[in-house]
């Protein structure tokens, strides 16, 4: 399946690596930045991705070329004036992302697809305004978009069969794992699992049940692994669910119900404590915890490659 150029709009760090990964596909990737400053880190950006890759060996150098030579960056709206795909990505405002599709559907061929990268607002709502809501969903990228081949794909209630057929087809094209959703719920799924894992985690480090660090490493040790090769639903036939009914009978009332662990979260950026950007979160942001978890993500990489 062939299609023209694909616009990506917001040259942040999700937007710069969906236009990089389309650009690595073989596709003409046209990426939309209106800020100047952010538009001079934006090769940095692609180029820190792009050599990421090459030294996982995931591409090889000569691709990084023709990556460039098909990603192009402007502030110019109207250079996505033939895309066929746009995939917004800018900040999470909902006025500032109906009134940029106003644009796009004034501006783009009949039958130009118009995404959201959003995690954060449900499809019918971003669209609400659109002239042509059929022609509109969700495909939701996972951060970093080069490493994880995540692609929620979260249709309008407007949304036809064959954008959601075109949007599949063409996520696949890019090595992505697109999964479609039934219908839209709030954070979609992978937030929701996320976001319930990280309430019990803050509960246990806030009830002095066990510090940070050892929560990851019980994470990473074995929940980590076990569900990068199977889902829970998957483990938990595999383990038994007579057993699950029994263990879950007992231990579920006594977890994290309620949103008071996200005080543990608001002490932390009440601090300025906001993890790696300030350099000190729930760990202390070094070179040597930095160098650690770039070498982590090639491994991942790497892995992901031979699986």
């Amino acid at each position: 399946m062939k299609i023209g150029s694909i616009g990506v709009i917001g040259g942040g760090l999700m937007g710069a690596g969906i236009a990089t990964r389309f650009a690595l596909a073989g596709f003409d990737t046209i990426l939309i930045e209106a800020d100047a400053r952010r538009m001079t880190q934006i090769p940095v950006i692609v180029n820190d991705i792009l050599t990421e890759l090459i030294d996982a060996e995931v591409c090889a150098p000569a691709q990084r070329q023709q990556a460039q030579q098909l990603l192009s960056v402007t502030s110019d709206l109207s250079a996505l004036a033939n895309a066929v795909i746009v995939i917004e990505a800018i900040p999470e405002v909902l006025e500032i992302k109906q009134a940029l599709y106003a644009q796009l559907e004034l501006l783009l061929p009949a039958e130009a697809l118009i995404m959201s990268n959003t995690s954060g607002f449900l499809p019918d709502l971003l669209c609400e305004k659109m002239q042509h809501k059929q022609r509109f969903l969700i495909a939701h990228f996972w951060n970093p978009p080069h490493l994880i081949p995540l692609v929620e794909v979260v249709a309008a209630s407007a949304t036809t069969p064959d954008v959601i057929e075109k949007t599949m087809a063409v996520l696949r094209q890019i090595k992505a794992e697109p999964v479609l959703l039934a219908k839209a719920i709030p954070g979609f799924i992978g937030n929701r699992l996320q976001f319930a894992l990280l309430r019990e985690a803050l509960h246990i480090v806030r009830s002095g049940a066990a510090d940070a660090a050892t929560v990851d490493a019980v994470m990473t040790a074995s929940l980590g692994r076990r569900y990068s090769i199977m889902g829970p639903l998957e483990s938990a036939d595999l383990g038994g669910l007579n057993t699950l009914l029994q263990i879950g009978t007992h231990l579920m009332p006594e977890l994290a119900n309620d949103q008071q662990p996200l005080e543990l979260l608001r002490k932390q950026v009440d601090q300025g404590d906001l993890g790696l950007s300030s350099g000190r979160g729930f760990y202390e942001w070094g070179e040597e915890r930095t160098a650690s978890i770039s070498a982590r993500r090639r491994a991942l990489l790497r892995r992901n490659r031979t699986a």
